[in-house]
């Protein structure tokens, strides 16, 4: 949805957006065999299965720290009102840390 958003505000030719909407709409598809094919020759206990599991997790891990972190709070920790007021300014950032926190003490059951 957001993708699909950012690409009908963007105003490109019609030609563009029709590509960029086909391409966004065969992704998901296309994974999903990319995975079926994959899963025929998947093997869990292999070594090397569990290395390229923990490579793509920590990439996923990665791009939502990077999201949450540049594009989502950077709105609100750079806003006039919170740079004016230090107590606003460390509420705001023991709360991250916070929730931080406590988020990586919930990934002990996950």
């Amino acid at each position: 949805m957001g993708l699909g958003g950012c690409i009908s505000q963007a105003k490109y030719k019609s030609l563009a957006m029709a590509i960029m909407a086909i391409f966004f709409s065969l992704t998901t598809p296309v994974g999903i065999a990319i995975a079926i094919r994959i899963s025929k020759i998947y093997r869990e206990e292999s070594s090397t299965s569990l290395i390229v599991e923990g490579v793509l997790n920590s990439c996923s891990a990665g791009i939502l720290v990077y999201m949450a972190l540049v594009d989502l709070l950077v709105a609100h920790f750079m806003n006039p009102r919170m740079q004016s007021n230090l107590r606003l300014q460390l509420g705001a950032n023991v709360s991250l840390l916070l929730g931080a926190g406590c988020m990586s003490f919930l990934a002990i059951w996950a």
